[in-house]
């Protein structure tokens, strides 16, 4: 099975709302949720920081992940973006087969 959850975090909502749509615009997701405010901590340059952030949850093929990195880059503010992969192991068949009609 190719299909594929990919995390992204993002600074705000339009910048959210701006990687989803063009994702789904460009066909290298076929659902994109945005989750809203979230904070997060985490280390950044040896000091430890929060920020609020928006999580973009996106459903997508591993073939197509390579193109989804080079296109969040080119549009995310972050000089390091979280983009983390995570394979979908099962899941309902019509959903599936929906993913997969949606990509191509």
């Amino acid at each position: 099975m190719n299909a594929i959850v990919v995390l992204l975090t993002c600074t705000s909502e339009k910048e959210a709302k701006y990687i989803a749509e063009g994702l789904i615009r460009n066909k290298l997701a076929a659902c994109v949720n945005i989750l809203g405010k979230t904070e997060s901590i985490f280390r950044w340059q040896a000091k430890v920081e929060t920020a609020s952030e928006v999580l973009l949850i996106i459903k997508s093929k591993r073939p197509v992940l390579p193109r989804i990195i080079k296109f969040i880059k080119s549009r995310h503010s972050y000089e390091v973006p979280e983009i983390i992969a995570i394979p979908i192991i099962a899941g309902e068949k019509k959903y599936l087969r929906w993913l997969d009609e949606s990509l191509r």
